[in-house]
């Protein structure tokens, strides 16, 4: 066993990759989330693991020279851009005879130290200590001492980890009881907007593509931003005001990032319902960023996996002042998703306001006043259009017969255009009961 360094200041990066998978840009986001954690990045060490190490992930020759590095460079704390199960964290630590944090426990340092609301920090906390339950025997010898054999506490009892365990336990259900009560008065507050009408805007995107700049550039609000990752985490909702289609509901989420922890994604699942229960998204993307396709693939992963996957998108590509010749412009192009023919593409600058009053334009046009309602009937097996009506809040009213659902339609035309555009046979049947659409 050893005493862990309390400092955790100076590190040294390790970063597993596959065949083929050694993208330097991978490491270079690994360590903007290391300085964001508060970490000085002494060195980086590539390591590749065609088959993963069950006791260490990485090979025994790098394990080595990672011994080596961290003696050299006088670091106190190696972070591992990959998973890691408790063993391998806990075989790492003792070779290395410093700290080891994988990816998951950094972002979630970060997201502990950015966490500002009530609702944020408890989110947090509970993320933490899911991950926390399973790595309790690590390097602390007293989980290993039983209670019992002082004077009133003889007998059986329980050992230390048992306690820990325990007392773990009943703080993560303390928790889960406290959030859903947030939840419930996070619900309140969006039936009251659903009751009064107001549409629903939710800015979404990787982390630092500069959702919160955009933000206070649209609403005139004071969020936070900065150039870091995961500057913002918890939501502000703000009354964008001024569009032809009346005012609109804004809000500004926390950023995606690639393999977002489960825990986290999961624990944040009220903040981001933000996001689902919108009827537009505006996907925010840094237009410099030279792997910014990948990033919007990225981000639809986590927005499959909250549910939010089938809400119209517009994407905003944002600092453009950070390229050559670029000027603000819309770009309407074929989506290429099922059931969705038209993808909007906005080029802005949110820190010098190029292009703004376009992007204001545009999100007036998708939520227009003119709007698409009547009573429609959906087959047994059109439960994925059913979805995707749930999903962007066009569904007032719905009953089951035995041949399927008879649903109370109400949305924007724009949206029922996106929405119903496809050409499978279920939007074609559902077009032909509503308003026509084109």
């Amino acid at each position: 066993m050893f005493e862990r360094s309390r400092k955790g200041e100076r590190a040294l990066l390790i970063q597993p990759f596959t065949a083929g998978q050694n993208d330097p840009a991978i490491l270079e986001e690994f360590a903007e989330l290391a300085r964001s954690a508060g970490a000085q990045v002494a060195d980086s060490l590539a390591a590749r693991i065609d088959k993963a190490n069950p006791a260490t992930l990485i090979g025994s020759g790098k394990v080595e020279e990672a011994v080596s590095l961290c003696n050299a460079l006088e670091a106190d704390v190696v972070l591992v851009n990959h998973a890691l199960s408790p063993v391998q964290e806990r075989n790492l630590e003792k070779i290395l005879q410093r700290r080891v944090v994988d990816r998951t426990g950094l972002i979630l340092d970060i997201f502990a130290q950015r966490a500002r609301s009530h609702e944020g920090k408890l989110q947090v906390e509970l993320a933490q200590l899911k991950h926390m339950a399973t790595r309790l025997v690590r390097g602390w010898t007293h989980l290993e001492r039983q209670r019992g054999g002082s004077i009133g506490l003889r007998g059986p009892g329980e050992t230390q980890l048992e306690t820990d365990r325990r007392l773990l336990a009943k703080r993560v259900d303390a928790l889960k009881a406290r959030l859903e009560k947030v939840e419930v008065q996070r619900n309140q507050m969006r039936r009251a907007r659903l009751r009064n009408g107001v549409a629903r805007v939710a800015l979404v995107g990787y982390t630092n593509a500069g959702k919160s700049t955009l933000f206070n550039a649209l609403t005139g609000a004071d969020a936070y931003e900065a150039d870091q990752l995961f500057a913002t985490l918890d939501p502000t909702v703000r009354k964008l005001s001024g569009l032809a289609c009346g005012d609109v509901a804004i809000a500004d989420t926390v950023g995606f990032v690639r393999d977002l922890p489960h825990d986290l994604v999961a624990a944040f699942r009220s903040t981001l319902s933000e996001a689902r229960d919108a009827d537009l998204l505006l996907h925010v993307v840094d237009a410099s960023d030279p792997l910014r396709e990948e990033r919007i693939g990225q981000v639809n992963e986590v927005l499959n996996e909250i549910g939010a996957g089938a809400i119209p998108q517009m994407l905003v590509f944002n600092k453009i002042d950070r390229l050559d010749d670029a000027a603000p412009r819309v770009d309407v192009l074929e989506q290429r998703v099922e059931g969705e023919a038209l993808l909007t593409r906005v080029w802005v600058s949110a820190r010098s306001g190029a292009g703004l009053p376009m992007l204001r334009e545009q999100v007036s046009s998708a939520l227009s006043s003119e709007r698409v309602s009547g009573q429609v009937h959906l087959s047994s097996m059109a439960g994925r259009l059913r979805a995707r009506l749930f999903a962007a809040g066009a569904v007032r009213h719905e009953e089951a017969d035995d041949a399927g659902w008879r649903i109370d339609l109400d949305m924007p035309l724009v949206i029922a255009q996106q929405l119903l555009s496809g050409n499978d046979a279920d939007s074609v049947a559902l077009r032909g009961q509503l308003l026509a659409v084109p």
